[in-house]
């Protein structure tokens, strides 16, 4: 399995709920092509650097995963029909200076996610 990241751009329109059940929806591609998520990263609404469809902003989210190389073009086929995916792009690490880049991003993420559940408990 090698060590990949998907980032997707979602439509501004959506709400938090569906923007929620998007990447859900994303998730379960990965999984169902047979890979393993590492980490998933919400960056929330940014700016585009040009407008696609009319939508000057998008919803961001990277999802760090393994997976198996003939996976990734059924997961791509499924980001591409779906309608609420604005853009996406999925970067392939693979030497081994990539890859412990890919692990430190995947650590990077999983500490976020950390401190975002203690300051929400405190």
């Amino acid at each position: 399995m090698n060590c990949y990241e998907t980032l997707f751009i979602l439509k501004p329109t959506l709400t938090e709920e569906e923007t929620a059940k998007q990447v859900e929806l994303v998730q379960n591609y990965v999984t169902d092509a047979g890979g393993d998520i590492a980490a998933t990263d919400s960056m929330g609404m940014r700016k585009l650097a040009y407008e696609i469809d009319g939508n000057a902003r998008g919803y961001y989210t990277i999802i760090y995963h393994k997976s198996p190389a003939a996976a990734i073009a059924e997961i791509e086929r499924r980001l591409r029909y779906n309608e609420d995916v604005l853009k996406f792009l999925t970067i392939k690490y693979s030497n081994k200076k990539e890859i412990a880049h890919f692990e430190k991003l995947v650590a990077a993420c999983s500490s976020k996610k950390e401190e975002e559940s203690a300051s929400e408990e405190a």
